[in-house]
């Protein structure tokens, strides 16, 4: 396997099966509607982007969880963790952005 495919495989995993996986099927849906319903593709990278903020908070929510049990954690911990909560929005934010990108294709020249 491709060193960069095993990566992606990895960041998938880290970020959460459900909402990466929820992310990846607005993906698809984004290149759907941008092929079936043009209108569809700003509403639906918004919901990516928020959906990827989402798994954000939540992640950082459970960091909380974590550091309000322990006071005792090791920085290079805390750091992975937040490094680990930051994977939903970047994949959310690089959807949003495909579908900035497909939009500006779709515009009718003037």
């Amino acid at each position: 396997m491709l060193p960069l495919a095993s990566n992606v495989f990895i960041l998938f995993r880290e970020g959460g099966l459900g909402f990466m996986s929820v992310l990846t099927l607005l993906l698809i849906a984004l290149f759907f509607a941008a092929w079936k319903a043009p209108a569809w593709v700003r509403e639906i990278g918004l919901i990516a982007l928020a959906f990827g903020f989402l798994g954000t908070i939540l992640g950082f929510l459970q960091i909380g969880d974590v550091l309000s049990a322990n006071s005792d954690i090791a920085s290079n911990i805390i750091w992975g963790g937040v490094k680990v909560t930051l994977i939903t929005s970047i994949y959310g934010l690089i959807i949003y952005i495909v579908s900035l990108i497909l939009r500006i294709i779709q515009k009718p020249r003037i």
